[in-house]
């Protein structure tokens, strides 16, 4: 059985991690059995969740790991797509993962009414008197991720404009479909519900939050993910 290191139901979310959420719905879609485990941050072999162990075969890295399943197991995310509309596909992913991203990860972590709203609490297990030492430690290690990727030196209007314009695209693309690329889910779809559900997250006040929330067929979108593959117990 494949296991997948998570950090676990947060926040509303399946994850907070919006690429562990897509590794667990490629998983979902893959039909393949697997179990999720919380405990294996440490071990981690590029020091990111998510990974998985595929019976004593580690892969690291959300893409890499739908790669893997695609195939060792025979998969195709993508079937029943043409070439131009895998390229699409593809295309948006990279969108979101490598730009609205880091706009999220910027509004929840260094917009200090965000940040107590959300990732303090990922804390908490922390003795008190170390808390704060470790919480502005690793605070600085994430404005200094924003710089070197870029998007910690706009300002935050600059910010919610790129993130804005990756919803609104993402809107676009979409249109009347039920999913990204047709009337079935294809691979994208997997990051496409994990960033727009994570944008969408009623628990953060953000531009990114905003901009989704103004399109409804984003909000009707990541609802019927939802209903698929996070159907709520009777």
């Amino acid at each position: 059985m494949i296991t997948l290191y998570t950090f676990g139901p947060a926040l509303g979310l399946p994850d907070p991690s919006p690429f562990v959420t897509k590794a667990e719905v490629l998983l979902k879609m893959s039909g393949l059995a697997y179990r999720c485990d919380s405990g294996g941050f440490r071990h981690a072999p590029k020091g990111k969740l998510p990974y998985v162990d595929d019976d004593g075969t580690v892969v690291a890295d959300s893409t890499f790991i739908r790669w893997h399943l695609e195939r060792t197991h025979g998969i195709d995310f993508d079937r029943g797509l043409d070439e131009r509309a895998r390229a699409v596909a593809w295309a948006v992913e990279k969108m979101l993962e490598d730009n609205l991203y880091w706009a999220i990860v910027r509004d929840r972590w260094m917009v200090d009414a965000n940040f107590e709203r959300g990732p303090a609490s990922f804390f908490a297990a922390i003795p008190w008197p170390l808390r704060p030492l470790v919480v502005k430690m690793i605070r600085r290690q994430v404005r200094r991720s924003l710089h070197g990727q870029g998007m910690g030196r706009h300002r935050p209007e600059e910010v919610a404009a790129l993130a804005t314009r990756c919803i609104d695209a993402t809107a676009r693309i979409l249109g009347d479909g039920p999913y990204l690329m047709g009337s079935e889910p294809c691979g994208a779809d997997a990051t496409v519900f994990a960033f727009v559900s994570g944008a969408l997250c009623p628990v953060f006040d953000t531009p990114s939050r905003a901009a989704a929330e103004s399109h409804q067929n984003l909000v009707d979108y990541v609802a019927r993910m939802n209903a698929r593959y996070y159907p709520v117990s009777p």
